[in-house]
């Protein structure tokens, strides 16, 4: 049906209008004039003009006082000619009495807290309209839901706790108070009733709920909770005890309060009411003697056969008392007893107790519970990974013992994988000691005879260790193990060579170029008479090492370096030539030929070797970067930005020839290239050093530092960006700065990068240490303004 329009509802209305006059019409009032009819007129008010205010003041000087028939006669009314100002001092002094009632009886204090009082006010809680009307509506409804159910406890509760919340503390005592009426035989209540009154008046509630429901374990906890005696809380609780003897959080609660004597008595009490509880058999064990100890687990063992914290305890038990062996023997016979019984032996849970034993310091217990139980549920081909995974696991976790147990478990099964061992030298190189790591090489070299890094990480521990002697048999052990192998001859010629002993170094070579004759030793060989000075020697060492061995290029690098220092550098050129129609891939052959042309026939020859050479080794970085320099070196920079440009386009993902690009470019447009190097290669650490550097120049000190370490974390091997570092720290870091900078480096043992190899690789400071490289690098490092 539809709804009818406003004009036909007020179609018989308008009907009627026919019959009003023009009088009546005339009469009625126009909307604006009904509206201010209606309003009420508001009172104004003057101000008392001056010239009143000054006949005041004059009255008042002929009369100072009020009419004592005012005061006298009831009703009367005062003397016109009464003092205003006496009025005044009247209601001040009306005042003061108000304040002086409420005073406290100490001078100077009053009852209202000044400090407290925007406290108090604060918790005042002001209810919305919404809010009080909710609570109305939760009452109706929580009050129907105690008249027709009154034995439902949770409505008494929940009514009580309403009229709590809208700040009504008497009114939620005498619901609940009516509610454990009802209810008396629901805890709930009682404890709720408990916690709405003050604790003496909760006492007398507990007291009758304890007759109500005498089984309760809750109330009766919550009454001995309430007792701030510690006898009288004793009394509760063993009053009860005697009608809840069965309860171990009774019994928890009562030995607590007991000293170790008293203690003791009441757990074997308790083990006698709970058999069955494993934490009563247990406390009670930790307060007897060793042999008493034995006999109460063994006891709790036949009543819990099936509770492995008891067996655990038992052998915790026999190693504090030195019988590690006798802990071993208790954890095989739980496993085994626990099998029997039907318990599963969950592999991830027994590893948890492990490390719980290793926090308690049963290390041995921990071991022998890895030991019978690692191996459980695991396929016999996953073992090896998975017990790998476990104790990697376990070391993130810090528990070392736990995951040495677990690798000496995994070694025990596989004695002869070497990457077990491996594993577990480094896990003691980093979470463990001299001794210990000591203890593991000595070990693998024994069950994995064959593998010469085993030999070479025991030799050098020692040797780092200062026990020369002892690495030195080491490596004698190592040649009968490993009969002609290079790596062991070549560690024994660095041990001696770094000890000073330059005859028994090249003794050792001798030897290896008979029985181990390969392109290394040949190097090594040449290497040390270089260092000696002996000229001769090395020329004939490195002449027939290129003949027994023409495709390793740095015998040919070798001797062309020796001709150039002799300055026969035709001789020279024709070795570095010779090498290349053998090793025509080895860079720094060509560049030392480049370079060699250019000192001797210039910069034409030059750079067609480097043509050459890139034609020959397409889309190389190190070329393009030879040809940019050669353009530097003779003042073309123009040249060399093109040169730069083609080799971009060519290699545009190079790190060392965007580091270029940044150092010769402009100052106003290096922060640019820095931006696009990056957007190219951002984990390039060539770059980053180059960032780090631009922010060095600029004085951002605090960029630089940060970009150095960014560097330095990223290719710890990048020789050149410690040195950077260093240098940046001793001009603006402090010396506990420093001796980070050096600290790192050393441990992280740096062999690349440009400026270090020229440190490095040179003939005096071939035996040098690492920090004696740092400080020697830094030093030479050349300046941040380029001149052009």
């Amino acid at each position: 049906m539809e709804r009818p329009k406003i004009s036909a509802q007020f179609a018989d209305l308008k009907a009627e209008l026919k019959s009003v006059s023009y009088d009546d019409w005339q009469s009625i009032q126009e909307p604006g004039e009904y509206v201010r009819s209606k309003r009420q007129k508001l009172d104004r008010y003057t101000p008392a003009p001056i010239t009143l205010l000054e006949q005041v003041q004059k009255e008042s000087q002929y009369a100072t006082s009020l009419d004592s028939r005012g005061y006298d006669t009831p009703g009367t009314t005062t003397s016109v000619g009464g003092d205003l100002t006496m009025v005044g001092r009247t209601k001040s002094t009306i005042m003061q009495a108000k304040l002086a009632q409420a005073s406290d009886s100490v001078t100077g204090q009053t009852s209202i807290n000044p400090k407290g009082y925007l406290t108090d006010l604060n918790s005042i809680k002001i209810s919305s309209a919404a809010e009080v009307g909710d609570i109305k509506r939760a009452r109706v409804l929580f009050e129907s839901v105690c008249k027709s159910n009154p034995t439902n406890a949770a409505g008494w509760i929940a009514r009580a706790r309403l009229e709590e919340s809208d700040g009504k503390l008497s009114a939620a005592r005498k619901i609940i108070s009516k509610g454990y009426s009802n209810c008396p035989k629901n805890q709930d209540v009682w404890l709720e009733a408990a916690r709405l009154h003050d604790p003496e008046e909760a006492k007398t509630i507990l007291a009758h709920a304890t007759r109500e429901i005498p089984g309760s374990v809750k109330l009766w906890l919550a009454a001995a909770n309430l007792e701030t005696d510690t006898k009288r809380k004793k009394k509760v609780l063993r009053k009860a005890l005697e009608g809840i003897p069965n309860s171990p959080k009774l019994w928890r609660a009562a030995v607590e309060l007991e000293e170790p004597e008293e203690a003791r008595v009441m757990l074997a009490h308790a083990v006698e009411c709970i058999p069955t509880s494993m934490e009563m058999w247990l406390a009670l064990a930790k307060l007897e003697t060793y042999e008493n100890a034995k006999k109460v687990l063994n006891r709790a063992i036949k009543r819990i056969p099936t509770e492995k914290a008891i067996w655990i305890a038992a052998a915790q038990l026999q190693e504090a008392n030195g019988n590690v062996e006798g802990a071993q023997t208790v954890i095989r016979k739980a496993v085994k007893s626990l099998i029997a019984q039907g318990v599963h032996i969950d592999r991830e849970q027994w590893i948890t107790e492990a490390e719980t034993c290793e926090q308690a310091g049963s290390i041995f217990t921990g071991k022998a519970i890895i030991s019978e139980t690692i191996g459980q549920d695991i396929d016999p081909e996953d073992r090896k990974s998975t017990w790998c995974e476990d104790a990697d696991a376990a070391v993130s976790r810090n528990s070392i013992q736990t995951a040495r147990a677990i690798y000496d478990h995994a070694c025990s099964i596989f004695p002869g994988k070497k990457s077990l061992w491996l594993r577990r030298a480094q896990m003691e190189k980093r979470n463990g000691d001299n001794d210990s790591l000591k203890a593991i090489l000595s070990k693998s070299v024994r069950f994995c005879r064959q593998s010469e890094i085993l030999w070479l990480m025991y030799a050098k521990h020692e040797w780092v260790q200062g026990d020369v002697a002892n690495a030195r048999s080491i490596l004698s052990d190592a040649f009968i193990a490993l009969p002609g192998n290079e790596q062991i001859y070549l560690a024994a010629v660095k041990l001696e060579k770094e000890n000073g002993q330059t005859d028994l170094a090249r003794a050792v070579l001798k030897k290896a170029r008979e029985n181990a004759p390969t392109e290394r030793v040949w190097m090594k060989s040449a290497l040390l008479e270089r260092e000696c000075q002996n000229t001769a020697e090395e020329k004939a060492l490195l002449e027939s090492g290129t003949k027994q061995f023409p495709k390793f290029h740095k015998l040919y690098l070798m001797l062309g370096q020796l001709l150039e220092r002799q300055q026969a550098l035709r001789e020279a050129r024709d070795v570095y030539t010779e090498g290349l129609k053998h090793c025509s891939d080895s860079i720094p052959l060509w560049i030392s030929l480049a370079r060699l042309d250019e000192q001797v026939h210039g910069l034409s020859r030059a750079r067609a070797v480097l043509e050459k050479a890139r034609l020959t080794n397409p889309q190389n970085p190190e070329l393009w970067l030879e040809a940019v320099r050669l353009e530097v070196r003779k003042g073309e920079r123009k040249t060399a930005l093109t040169v730069l440009a083609k080799a971009l386009q060519d290699c545009p993902k190079s790190g060392i020839l965007w580091a270029e690009f940044i150092d010769l470019e402009s100052a106003p447009q290096k922060n640019a290239r820095s931006l696009d190097a990056l957007k190219k290669c951002d984990q390039d650490a060539h770059v980053m050093l180059a960032v780090a550097r631009l922010f060095w120049m600029n004085r951002q000190i605090e960029k630089a530092r940060t970009w150095l370490r960014r560097t330095t974390a990223l290719d710890p091997k990048f020789g050149d960006a410690w040195a950077f570092a260093y240098k940046f720290e001793l001009e603006y870091g402090t010396e506990e700065q420093q001796e980070g900078i050096l600290r790192a480096c050393i441990q992280a043992e740096p062999n690349l990068g440009e400026e270090w190899i020229k440190v490095s690789k040179a003939i005096d400071k071939s035996t040098w240490k690492t920090e004696q490289l740092l400080k020697e690098v830094s030093k030479q490092l050349r300046g941040f303004t380029v001149q052009y």
